[in-house]
């Protein structure tokens, strides 16, 4: 049997897609402790990888969790004194390069007039972050400010009216606010390690729009699957975080809504309806958490406000 190529975009996109399901980004994080995401990827040595790179790697430390910013092969780790963790797997990062082929030149990836039978390729390496080894001198690793405890109280009447909703919270020390699909479940870092109460809630009513998404509610995101979903997806829960936050009485955070709102805007600027789609999609979403519209009372004048 042949064996299976291995696409390199594929993975890309794989890597970046996990990224955007996987919560909050770290702008939009106003609790302590620092979430164990890397910045600026870099070779073993301390230089920035370049382009396509910068991508995967950032978008692989995200999803993984990883603080540290340099990179090496399984070898370069070794030379280093470094031992791999059990279990530890690889990240893929792509280095190209050119040769004059011999003979017949292949049809594709054949470079411009003027060194047209210079043919660039490819190659993939197998990358792994310092995070995963062991042993490695200490400039090599990050280390993530643990969750700050600040005191910050929660508001019982708040409380009630997220509970109403049914949705399953989760509240542990890891630093990552996110809804999870495949357990129909929110995670929360404990309000205590945010620096106001407002911040805590305006986080789980974006997570919350999230899981107003699920199949078997109003089915948003698997009906919207599609390439630009995820970022479609995030910009539904961004605007139906600010809606619910006047519903409720939470004075949204416009300046870093905005900031969020407008990088998936620009990737997604030649449909100039996608605005008005996700309004529409997060009025929805607020619509269907609402447990006290039955009984006819504003949620505002039921829950009243957060500090």
């Amino acid at each position: 049997m042949a064996r299976e190529r291995f696409d390199i975009r594929q993975h890309i996109t794989d890597r970046i897609i996990a990224q955007f399901e996987a919560g909050a980004p770290p702008w939009r994080q106003p609790w302590t402790g620092t979430r164990a995401v890397a910045g600026f990827p870099l070779r073993h040595t301390g230089e920035g990888y370049k382009g396509i790179n910068i991508l995967i790697l950032w978008a692989t430390a995200d999803a993984k969790g990883y603080a540290s910013d340099r990179w090496m092969t399984f070898n370069q780790a070794r030379q280093l004194g470094g031992a791999f963790r059990k279990g530890e797997r690889a990240a893929k990062s792509v280095f190209y390069e050119s040769i004059e082929p011999v003979g017949d030149a292949p049809e594709q990836d054949t470079a411009d007039a003027g060194n047209a039978r210079r043919v660039h390729f490819a190659k993939v390496y197998n990358v792994f972050n310092a995070d995963q080894i062991e042993g490695l001198p200490d400039e090599y690793y990050i280390r993530p400010d643990p969750p700050r405890d600040l005191g910050t109280q929660a508001e019982p009447k708040l409380d009630a009216w997220f509970a109403a909703t049914g949705a399953r919270i989760d509240t542990s020390d890891e630093p990552r606010a996110y809804y999870r699909p495949c357990e129909d479940r929110i995670h929360m870092p404990p309000i205590g390690t945010f620096h106001d109460a407002a911040g805590y809630y305006g986080t789980l009513a974006h997570e919350i729009i999230h899981w107003t998404g699920a199949g078997h509610r109003l089915d948003r995101i698997t009906r919207f699957e599609d390439r630009r979903a995820y970022a479609f997806e995030e910009l539904v829960a961004e605007i139906g975080a600010c809606f619910l936050g006047l519903h409720l009485g939470i004075a949204p955070r416009f300046g870093q809504s905005a900031a969020y709102i407008e990088g998936w805007i620009a990737a997604m600027k030649a449909d100039r309806d996608v605005i008005f789609r996700a309004a529409a999609e997060a009025q929805k979403a607020v619509d269907y958490l609402d447990p006290l519209r039955s009984s006819g009372t504003p949620a505002t004048e039921a829950v009243g406000s957060a500090a």
